[in-house]
């Protein structure tokens, strides 16, 4: 039996969105136990040239909705990249997460073969076919952000293990 593409995508991304929300609220413990402002977190860099905690979300969050839209040859809707705190952040996710349930199965199914297109600032754009562009492009960009995401608050002082990455029980 082969794997569906809907199967290879919006489960993963559901999961590790699932995971984030979970960490997000960890955060928030975190941050309310020792009396700091969870804003702390926005702007968390691992490395000056690198893009802050916030970003690290919006990306993952892109990169899912993207993910989804482009295998069921759809628009992927905009959000606005402004999220100011925990808040916002947790409310994008759950938006993008309403999204992946938006797609149906049989939009994303089939799609190994669909080209694939990927913009890019500066560059030609990447093309690819469906399979590709998941294995090889989607789920190791949105796991670069998610992990990235993870470590900042790891880093932080966040109260973090593997099975919180892993989302297991």
């Amino acid at each position: 039996m082969t794997i569906s593409m809907h199967s290879a995508s919006i489960p993963v991304f559901k999961r590790q969105l699932g995971a984030l929300l979970v960490w997000l609220d960890k955060a928030e413990a975190h941050a309310a136990a020792r009396n700091f402002d969870t804003a702390n977190y926005l702007q968390l860099r691992l490395a000056p040239d690198m893009l802050p905690f916030v970003a690290q979300i919006r990306i993952a969050s892109d990169a899912a909705k993207a993910c989804a839209a482009r295998l069921a040859g759809q628009d992927a809707p905009k959000f606005e990249d402004n999220e100011a705190s925990l808040a916002d952040l947790r409310a994008r996710v759950r938006k993008t997460l309403d999204y992946l349930d938006s797609v149906p199965a049989a939009a994303i199914d089939g799609s190994d073969s669909r080209e694939v297109v990927v913009p890019l600032r500066n560059r030609d754009p990447l093309q690819f076919s469906g399979e590709v562009y998941l294995k090889h492009w989607a789920l190791p960009n949105f796991f670069f952000h998610i992990t990235m995401a993870y470590a900042l608050l790891r880093h932080a002082g966040v109260e973090l293990g593997k099975n919180d990455f892993l989302a297991t029980p």
